[in-house]
């Protein structure tokens, strides 16, 4: 595809779209269901529903039983961990292959037009940012999302929590689903204007902003810490009617859905002249500036608060003056 049809390139190789980014309309005031039925689909497809789908698909397939569940116990543990460990290695994997160690595309839709693996880099473990984020994704990451997961599974199968079942609140159930994501997005937002305070900047967050142009495998690249808080958004379910599945489904959300904002391009290709929106522009933008696009936009959380950047020229100067105010009222 020509990806000049879609946005321009600066002289240094980045390449930015050329339509601006918008927040969802979910808290619009005047509200308008025209514009949320408008914004719907982009919301479901390509990501929410396929891993609502693949959530399914391990409940039913390949989370053991309730009585077995009723145990802490290492076996059924480790299952969980090898199979999120699975789909993270095939997810994250297959895209850093096709698109970072194949270069399938090349460079087009790529927001960076630098690869990681041509500056090597002391910032990393063995001096190569792939290498580091797998590591820490597995030894920590995986780890402790698999820890959140048996917890909640163990609690349903003991009865500790309000959990309720699809027959007696379908209704309840299928609009918690639907909104479990926005759910995340303002769990993440909270936890990540927290762990930018300075002091936590410096001592946790850092670990993950090191890939300021990031790649598959940085989706959960983190310092344990920062895992801790990530996937304790979880804990929703101790607290409201929930059932498991939806448990599964706002994990694989946290974690396999931490690769949205990491591919580093616009689009992928499919074909000569086909290919799908990724939506990994906004958290892009984070990496790059730091203090912008706290979260996604599903909420328009940044836009309140003044930190949203809608990837437009328009969007820079805004951002700068913000900076240069910040600035001054420093006394800098």
């Amino acid at each position: 595809m020509d990806d000049t049809r879609f946005g321009t390139r600066d002289k240094r190789g980045n390449w930015r779209p050329d339509a601006p980014l918008r927040v969802g309309p979910l808290p619009d005031f005047p509200w308008s269901a025209r514009r949320v039925l408008v914004w719907l689909p982009g919301y479901l497809l390509p990501w929410n529903l396929a891993f609502f789908m693949l959530s399914g698909a391990l409940w039913f397939g390949m989370t053991p039983g309730r009585e077995t569940l009723q145990t802490l116990a290492p076996g059924w543990i480790a299952l969980i961990f090898l199979r999120n460990s699975a789909l993270v290695l095939a997810l994250f994997g297959a895209l850093e292959l096709r698109l970072y160690i194949r270069r399938r595309q090349g460079s087009r839709f790529k927001y960076n037009g630098a690869f990681p693996a041509d500056k090597p880099s002391d910032t990393f473990l063995f001096r190569s940012q792939a290498k580091d984020n797998v590591l820490r994704t597995f030894v920590s990451g995986l780890p402790i999302w698999t820890a959140y997961e048996a917890g909640l599974l163990w609690a349903w199968a003991n009865g500790y929590g309000p959990w309720a079942l699809w027959g007696e609140h379908p209704l309840w159930l299928g609009v918690f689903a639907l909104i479990l994501p926005l759910l995340h997005e303002l769990h993440f937002y909270a936890i990540h204007r927290m762990i930018h305070i300075p002091v936590l900047y410096r001592l946790v967050h850092s670990v993950h902003h090191n890939s300021v142009n990031p790649s598959p495998w940085s989706s959960l690249s983190m310092h344990p810490v920062e895992h801790l808080l990530y996937w304790s958004g979880s804990l929703i379910h101790l607290l409201l009617p929930s059932h498991p599945l939806l448990a599964i489904y706002h994990l694989q959300t946290a974690g396999i859905g931490a690769v949205i904002g990491h591919i580093g391009f616009d689009k992928i290709e499919t074909g000569p002249e086909s290919g799908f929106d990724t939506h990994a522009y906004a958290h892009y933008l984070h990496h790059k500036y730091f203090e912008v696009n706290y979260a996604d936009g599903g909420l328009p959380l940044d836009k309140w608060m003044g930190t949203w950047h809608d990837g437009t020229p328009e969007g820079d100067r805004k951002m700068q003056e913000r900076f240069r105010r910040k600035k001054e009222s420093r006394g800098g």
